[in-house]
């Protein structure tokens, strides 16, 4: 056998050796076997450079340094699940499928919902091509060097995998490699990590990737993203990824109905403490890919799958004090300051108390022992007052009455729960907090901006509204705390590229009241430039889909200000887009302008995602279901026979995709 063939011959048996161990948990060669292997291949490819491979097993310990992670857009959006925490609620959810798929008998694909940094990895013609974080969704981090160093995320696929697809699934840390690191540290008198989740999560963004290769990190996958995959349902794609070498939780499993998922609810709500990784609830699809492209999604998540969480761990503490907190709207949030205490893996001194109702329902005092939970596990409130531990000398908690801030005196709107301070204008966390909100992510996204130098700009006098951004100098900046001159560049260059950032983006960073990331879109793209908005009256606000009374009233009162509008124009001397520009308005005509369409079933000329765009791009709006305010039902192969049935009983045409095509000609 040549060298060649050796070194093929070790990185075969060594990648099988991988595979029963992280995937399998099925180890068929010792540990020390395993080493000796490894360490022949390493001398050969030492000696032997022309056969390098970055696929060797030898390349799962790292060693490549990334100094920044490039953030990439997503090819297909990573949307967040909505959160159920009753069978109640789980029931609702199905009526609600049920509404826009019909009375159709529903199948769902049961997973357990781990607690860990989510990832999308894409594989193309069977090789690790790149790894991405969730980021917002839209886009996230390129971790490619340092998702490759863990062992359960194979490199090159075996089977009949497609040409290229994604897998989507959480890259965690098991309690056993996480107590190891932790009584590591302590050995050498450093601080524990807090969780294990923090610290998977961390260790993705650790420049060494070596560094990463000596965590005990490990990897569950759970959903593939593509075009043409190889199966019908979530389950049968499940199987298929388990065949290609992806590790797969064994624990997912198919329920015909509502009851088989109650059981399977009620089973892992008391095994979960078994398992070796940290779990907070079951995640539930449907089933059938059709139907899930049915369903389809609202602005934040999947209408086909909803997480359910385990009630919250619960723990006893001390109120020390209550803080009041000032939003960017004025909104005044109560916070309490706990006596620290340990729940869900994290220290938790502080809790929303929300507002005075709150307060007033749990008669909550100072000095008086209560009840923390996580709500979902992520954001500790209080839910209840041990009455019998309270002091003697206790006195009821009166709500503030003045701004902490401004000692503006608070107003509270009728219908409304939260006591506001009016100072909009005069306020310090309101005018920093409109500020930080302009430069966030998914605003203007100012690179080398954060909240917490937007804060010390305001501080120094360098700041009062978002447009004196634009006026910043270097010279200015360098003075400020932990401030470089390198750091000072970066910062002026994001805030000149922000003024390339699209209207759409532009409206949301404005921080009108209500306006948010999907109303802001709507509007930019309905009124296409910021001065035909601001003269737009509410009858003509409120006939732009989605725009309510509220929302309507909002924008008319952001654009009667006299303030806001000596912004608006100062933004336009600085070059910021107020206007569609041609690139980002994707109209093609008014072909189906004031016709409503639904599409159902599946397509040969058109993905359903495409038919749903070339149907807003030449004026139509898409619905999910079926109604008499419903012109025509774009019907593709396997539609389902509720939907025919309640658009024949309408009288709705239904056309196909050829006939729809005809339309657009």
């Amino acid at each position: 056998m040549d060298v060649l063939q050796t070194i093929q011959a070790l990185r075969e048996i060594l990648n099988q050796h991988n595979y029963n161990y992280y995937v399998l948990d099925n180890p068929t060669i010792s540990d020390y076997d395993f080493d000796l292997k490894l360490k022949e291949l390493q001398a050969l490819e030492e000696q032997y450079p022309e056969y390098f491979d970055e696929d060797s097993p030898t390349q799962r310990v790292g060693g490549s340094v990334t100094k920044n992670f490039e953030t990439i857009l997503h090819e297909y959006r990573m949307y967040s699940l909505d959160n159920s925490y009753s069978k109640e609620d789980l029931l609702d959810w199905e009526k609600r499928a049920q509404k826009i798929l019909g009375d159709v008998p529903l199948e769902y694909t049961c997973e357990l919902k781990y607690d860990g940094a989510s990832i999308s990895i894409t594989y193309e013609e069977g090789k690790l091509k790149r790894a991405l974080t969730r980021g917002d969704g839209f886009q996230g981090d390129d971790v490619t060097n340092n998702v490759k160093t863990i062992k359960a995320v194979p490199i090159r696929l075996k089977g009949d995998y497609p040409p290229k697809f994604e897998i989507r699934g959480e890259i965690i840390l098991p309690f056993a490699g996480f107590e190891k690191m932790n009584q590591e540290l302590i050995e050498i008198g450093e601080t524990p990590y807090s969780n294990p989740r923090n610290t998977a999560s961390g260790s993705l963004k650790l420049q060494d990737s070596s560094e990463v290769a000596k965590r005990p990190l490990d990897c569950l996958l759970y959903a593939l993203v593509g075009q043409q995959l190889p199966f019908q349902s979530q389950f049968e794609g499940l199987e298929k990824a388990r065949q290609w070498g992806f590790k797969v939780p064994k624990q997912a499993q198919l329920a015909r109905n509502m009851e088989e998922v109650f059981a399977f609810i009620d089973y892992w709500d008391t095994h979960r403490h078994t398992l070796p990784y940290e779990t907070d609830g079951v995640v539930i699809k449907v089933n059938s890919l059709q139907y899930q492209d049915e369903l389809g999604y609202t602005a934040k998540s999947p209408r086909w799958a909803i997480a359910y969480k385990f009630k919250a761990e619960q723990v006893s503490t001390r109120l020390l004090s209550i803080a009041y907190q000032v939003g960017r709207t004025g909104a005044i949030t109560p916070v309490a300051n706990l006596e620290p205490v340990q729940l869900a893996g994290t220290i938790v001194k502080r809790a929303s108390l929300h507002n005075a109702d709150q307060i007033e329902k749990l008669d909550i005092r100072i000095g008086d022992t209560v009840f923390v939970e996580k709500g979902g596990e992520i954001i500790p409130k209080i839910i209840a007052v041990d009455e019998a531990q309270r002091p003697a000398d206790s006195q009821p908690t009166v709500y503030i009455t003045h701004c902490p801030e401004c000692q503006t005196e608070l107003v509270r709107k009728e219908g409304e729960a939260q006591h506001y301070c009016p100072n909009f204008y005069g306020c310090p966390p309101q005018i920093i907090g409109r500020i930080q909100h302009y430069i966030s992510r998914k605003a203007m996204d100012i690179e080398g901006l954060g909240g917490e130098t937007v804060a010390l700009l305001y501080n120094n006098g360098l700041v009062h509204d978002y447009a004196d951004l634009y006026e910043l100098t270097k010279e200015q900046v360098i003075p400020l705390e932990r401030m470089a001159e390198k750091s000072a560049d970066n910062l002026i260059k994001g805030i000149e590229k922000s003024k390339e950032v699209p209207f759409e983006r532009v409206l949301f960073a404005l921080g009108i009241r209500y306006v948010g990331e999907t109303v802001a879109k709507k509007l930019a793209k309905h009124y296409k430039t910021i001065d035909a908005l601001a003269q737009a009256s509410l009858e003509d606000l409120v006939l732009v889909d989605e725009i309510g009374e509220r929302i309507a009233q909002s924008v008319l009162d952001f654009f009667a200000n006299e303030a806001n509008k000596i912004i608006i124009e100062r933004l336009r001397s600085f070059g910021v887009q107020l206007e569609m520009g041609v690139h980002h308005d994707t109209a093609v005509s008014e072909l189906l302008s004031g016709k409503t369409f639904v599409v159902s079933g599946v397509f040969e000329k058109f993905s359903r995602d495409d038919l749903k765009k070339a149907i807003e791009d030449n004026g139509g709006k898409v619905a999910s279901s079926i109604s008499k305010k419903t012109d025509y039902v774009v019907a593709g192969a396997n539609m389902g026979p509720s939907k025919l049935e309640k658009a024949s009983q309408l009288n709705i045409p239904i056309i196909t995709e050829d006939d729809f095509l005809l339309m657009l000609q």
